[in-house]
């Protein structure tokens, strides 16, 4: 389960930060294009928010040898 966790937040972090990215180089805001200024795109944030805070938590385990 923590492998796949580990996915899905790589992967939600990723989008987020190619969306910063096209915000930054071109101003244009895919999630605001593809959703609207409303409470889905709130969501959308939110949830890449804590994928960014759980992603954090990578740093904690740098160094550390699997036994998979």
């Amino acid at each position: 389960m923590n492998k796949t966790l580990n996915i899905i937040a790589l992967t939600i972090g990723i989008i987020g930060a190619v969306n910063w990215g096209l915000i930054g180089f071109f101003r244009f805001n895919l999630v605001e294009s593809l959703f609207g200024i409303g409470w889905i795109a709130r969501t959308i944030y939110a949830v890449v928010g804590i994928c960014g805070l759980y992603l954090l938590t990578f740093y904690g385990r740098t160094g550390e040898v699997s036994c998979e």
